[in-house]
């Protein structure tokens, strides 16, 4: 096959989900989540996990990296490159089609344009032996194992060479990542359009249980009002209004504001892919029929 993966994109509210699903149905696929809080266990609503989406015509689509970690957890781009690496090759050796699917454009970006990362572990045995030594001993080691250091400031204090240290190591322990080479298909919008269904789904989200979600992150997943603001925009004004900060109608008013300029955010993200040679095609709406004719011609 000329590509070895198909990615949907595009921003919030326009199903790429269910497409994503169809094309794993029809062409004998399973999905890997490029979303930077279905990662999260107990984060349904508010993410848009939407499982039901993975089930057509009574097959269970099988998707991976989603309510794979606890809420009290961080999760980066190299822990989704790292895991999304481990997924596609394990689909292939299935000898399936890998579809990556989501709403966090840093992610998939990670992937098209191999983002070359290292691990980064400030709570880790070697940061606090580091943390052990004098800071004169961690200045050598920092001169010796980075002799081309740009950033003097590092050497103003002991943290700070510390984690120098540890984000010089990190780099020569990255990742041999196998070369991508993806079919884009992108879900195009009117903006009228995503607005409209932006504005229905909050509506929808809120009506069917998501501010009990947020209290029970809150009263039984520890997680406090600072952290939520963490999970992206519902939990944050979700935990506003639960703080008494926000009424109910400021916090629904502005929820729904930001979360339109998170897809405007979105779309730029997009624009910025194709300025930098990533080709896309463009459908209209999650339109399974005009994504089957690109993949029928591109992919075989």
């Amino acid at each position: 096959m000329k590509f070895n993966l198909i990615t949907i994109l595009g921003p919030t509210a326009t199903g790429k989900t269910k497409l994503a699903a169809e094309i794993a149905y029809h062409y004998n696929g399973e999905i890997i989540s490029a979303d930077s809080r279905q990662v999260y266990k107990g984060m349904d609503i508010g993410t848009g996990k939407d499982i039901s989406d993975y089930t057509i015509n009574g097959k269970q689509i099988p998707y991976h990296l989603i309510d794979i970690i606890e809420p009290d957890k961080d999760y980066s781009v190299y822990d989704f490159q790292t895991q999304f690496y481990e997924k596609i090759s394990q689909i292939k050796n299935l000898r399936k089609l890998p579809i990556l699917c989501g709403g966090t454009n840093l992610y998939i970006h990670s992937v098209l344009k191999s983002y070359q990362l290292g691990e980064v572990n400030f709570d880790s045995d070697e940061f606090q032996f580091l943390m052990e030594q004098n800071e004169d001993e961690l200045k050598d080691i920092l001169l010796r194992e980075n002799e081309n250091l740009h950033n003097t400031t590092d050497l103003n204090d002991k943290i700070r060479i510390a984690k120098a240290i540890i984000i010089s190591r990190s780099k020569s322990r990255e990742i041999i990542r196998p070369k991508i080479n993806s079919l884009n298909i992108c879900i195009d919008l009117p903006r009228n359009e995503i607005k409209k269904r932006i504005t229905k789904r909050l509506k929808e989200r809120l009506a069917n249980g998501m501010i009990d979600e947020v209290k029970n992150l809150i009263a039984n997943k520890n997680i406090s009002y600072e952290r939520l603001a963490y999970f992206g925009l519902e939990y944050k004004f979700i935990g506003l209004y639960l703080e008494g900060k926000l009424n109910y109608n400021d916090m629904y008013q502005k929820l729904n504001s930001a979360i339109h300029q998170f897809a405007k955010k979105q779309v730029t993200w997009i624009r910025k892919m194709e300025r930098e040679g990533l080709l896309l095609h463009k459908i209209n709406g999650n339109d399974f029929n005009k994504a089957k004719e690109i993949i029928d011609a591109e992919l075989y």
